[in-house]
């Protein structure tokens, strides 16, 4: 056969091996003394018996959780708002630089091979202003606002992607003890429609981009009177009148706050005070209004700075790359810390953040090389985009490049483990993949959704960072649980958020009791000063999942979490993802895609369960670029994704890895979808199946896909989509 190895080329490759592991081993022996000595890996042992909270009644297994460091940055004594948090790191921080986002000289459109069109922006440096030119951008902004009727306590409309008018916004509007209500800027036309009339809101401060979507949807908007758009960066056109809006560029808008009466003024917030209505991503159903007061923002900020503060040198600066959408509370939460400790928060894109991202040209740096940050928020979809990237780069190289990547890497979680650390690796291999993200990322924090161990394990030993993930949720303001610095543990979502409690609730339907042995098990609820009022003119839903108790505000989660013997949380299943199969058995559906997404050929995926069957099916959006060199492999060329996703061959082989990876990640059975279908229709945001953080909108997928499913079980079903 043409692709036979001929006996002598095995025998020299076993050679060969086998020499690399003697110098491997004798290398181990040779520094294991030096760097014992100086890397002192018995520390990370000690970590890993320390406890991290303590339950405030052993005797009682429903007594909250509370964290046992309850250490607080100096800088939040004494503030209770937003408001006061800005003035003081303005005070503090006059001078230094505050908030920059790069030039954009022009816009390009390139047309690839496939016909698929991309924007590719021809981008200058960061331009920065410092604390106290935002400070006074605030309040020419503020008075802008009020000069077009803006008044305290009523909504106004942030509906723009992350950019520094938009913070610039929400913090002048804060300022002026406004209502600031967020929606997400890849909501679908329905979705807006519902939030603008829920807020009754009369101003709106949106994009020139998003203009339009904004104006197709005005017949069925009752309220909104004034507009104020953010001009596109380089652009010269100005949008046509909309006919009954009073329409205002950002520009005017700080041309009126220079010309109104220095008199005009809001009034002065409060901790109780409704700083955020943000509304959720709707993964499922329509979104839902979250009232985040002032405290709520000030309380969350806290528990986390403390995290990067004790981190933080004096004479360092601290740098956070803020892409993430603002209207997702993490992000806001995020830069609320970067702004106590006086961090330069420079704003990016997921289409500009790295070299590789899609709107750069070629030559030109993305954001995080140009910015260099020290830290990043992020969620686990973004890791393991980072992972996949790095892998397939390396393997493109070449066989022996690939297998010196895996051998690197693997080598180096291994002895991380042990708490040593590998110089000679780090200035060969590492110092160079960590220019991906800047060169200089200390801390990355991870939320939003559970983030598997080897994405842990690769993104720390890829580049040398720490990282830490967190628990929260809109109506949390974020904050429910972070990791601390010396927690070494993976797949842990850490202790409760310091001045926040975490206790158990018993979920008789799935089995979790918080008397459960050796570790209790429950619905988490999380109660102290992070959890928000409500839910915007939903006294029902209100009632039902926040609640006072022993004069402690608490919200019930539906997440199921595991408390381990050092006291910190392991998400192990949600309520509304758990299903029952025919035989009576409970599956739980985020666990189960959470070990898929692992998978190279998987870019996301929906699990679905049915009780009147034995066994689950997988729906898959596939990654194009692995799913192409499976195709080649088995000589199937020039198919276009749609072709692929039909072809039978590749299902069934992308099903047997499926089935095969299920056993490896030692998922039972049942467990194991049977059956898949790869996707051929873009699972983004503005397709209506995936929210803006990328989670799957469960019930959206189902109804797009409600043919394909009944056929993989079996079942006749008359196509719902059109041709």
């Amino acid at each position: 056969m043409a692709d036979q190895v001929s006996p002598g080329a095995g025998v020299g490759a076993c050679l060969a091996s086998g020499l690399l592991r003697t110098l491997n081993f004798t290398y181990d022996l040779a520094t294991l003394p030096f760097y014992t000595l100086f890397q002192m890996p018995w520390r990370q042992a000690q970590a890993r018996r320390k406890s991290f909270s303590v339950q405030l009644d052993p005797s009682d297994p429903y007594s909250p959780w509370k964290a046992k460091n309850t250490w607080e940055p100096e800088f939040f004594e004494g503030i209770t708002t937003v408001d006061q948090l800005t003035r003081r790191a303005v005070k503090r921080f006059s001078d230094k630089r505050c908030l920059g986002t790069r030039q954009v000289f022009r816009e390009e459109i390139e047309t690839q091979k496939n016909g698929k069109t991309f924007k590719k922006l021809d981008l200058g440096d960061y331009q920065w202003m410092t604390f106290k030119e935002m400070d006074d951008a605030l309040e020419r902004l503020g008075r802008g606002f009020m000069s077009m009727g803006v008044r305290p306590k009523q909504n106004v409309v942030i509906f723009a992607d992350t950019r520094i008018e938009w913070m610039l916004a929400a913090q002048a509007l804060l300022r002026l003890n406004v209502t600031v209500a967020t929606l997400y800027a890849t909501l679908g036309e329905e979705a807006i429609i519902y939030g603008l009339n829920e807020t009754e809101a009369t101003h709106l401060v949106t994009s020139q981009d998003l203009l339009p979507k904004v104006v197709k949807s005005l017949p069925q908007i009752n309220s909104i009177t004034h507009i104020v758009y953010m001009e596109n960066p380089g652009s010269e056109e100005s949008p046509d009148p909309v006919q009954g809006i009073n329409l205002y560029s950002w520009t005017q808008l700080l041309e009126m706050g220079d010309n109104a009466d220095e008199e005009l003024r809001g009034e002065t917030p409060t901790g109780d005070d409704v700083a955020i209505l943000m509304y959720t991503s709707g993964s499922t159903g329509m979104p839902k209004g979250v009232m985040i007061t002032h405290k709520n923002i000030v309380t969350t900020a806290k528990g986390f700075a403390s995290l990067v503060v004790m981190e933080n040198s004096p004479k360092r600066t601290e740098r956070f790359i803020a892409y993430l959408p603002l209207a997702h509370v993490l992000e806001l939460a995020s830069e609320s810390v970067a702004f106590a400790i006086g961090a330069e928060i420079g704003y990016s894109t997921p289409l500009t953040l790295t070299d590789r991202s899609t709107a750069i040209k070629r030559g030109q740096k993305g954001d995080s090389a140009l910015f260099r940050p020290t830290f990043i928020a992020a969620v686990p979809l973004v890791l393991d985009r980072i992972k996949r990237g790095m892998t397939e780069a390396a393997h493109a190289r070449g066989r022996f490049a690939g297998a010196l990547f895996d051998w690197a890497i693997a080598y180096k979680i291994g002895w991380r483990r042990w708490g040593y650390d590998t110089p000679i690796l780090n200035r060969l291999i590492f110092s160079k993949l960590r220019q991906a993200v800047g060169g200089e990322v200390r801390l990355i924090a991870c939320g939003s959704a559970p983030l598997s161990a080897d994405t842990h394990y690769f993104i720390e030993a890829v580049l040398g960072c720490r990282v830490v993930q967190g628990y929260g949720l809109t109506e949390t303001a974020a904050g429910a649980t972070i990791m601390e610095q010396c927690d070494v543990t993976k797949g842990m979502v850490g202790c409760p958020l310091r001045s926040g409690l975490i206790k158990l609730a018993d979920w008789e339907e799935g089995g979790y009791h918080a008397t459960d042995k050796p570790n209790p098990r429950g619905e988490i609820v999380v109660g102290g000063d992070m959890i928000a009022k409500g839910y915007y003119k939903n006294n029902e839903l209100t009632r039902e999942s926040f609640r006072e108790e022993n004069g402690v505000r608490y919200f019930y989660t539906g997440d199921i979490g595991e408390i381990r013997p050092n006291g910190t949380i392991k998400i192990i299943d949600r309520k509304k993802d758990l299903v029952k199969l025919q035989f009576g058995e409970y599956v739980s559906l985020g666990k189960i895609e959470t070990e898929l997404k692992t998978l190279p050929f998987v870019d996301n995926v929906c699990v679905i369960g049915n009780s009147f069957h034995t066994y689950l099916v997988a729906l898959i959006s596939p990654n194009e670029k692995n799913l192409t060199e499976l195709a080649q492999r088995q000589g199937k060329t020039n198919l276009t994704l749609e072709e692929m996703c039909k072809d039978p061959e590749i299902s069934q082989y992308i099903t047997d890895r499926v089935i095969e990876h299920g056993k490896k990640v030692k998922l039972s059975k049942m467990e194991v979808p049977s059956k898949v279908k790869l996707c051929h229709e873009e699972w983004v945001p503005d397709s209506g199946l995936v929210t803006a953080a990328m989670k799957i909108r469960r019930k959206q997928i189902e109804l797009f896909y409600d043919e394909e499913i009944a056929a993989m079980y079996g079942l006749a079903r008359t196509s719902s989509k059109s041709a």
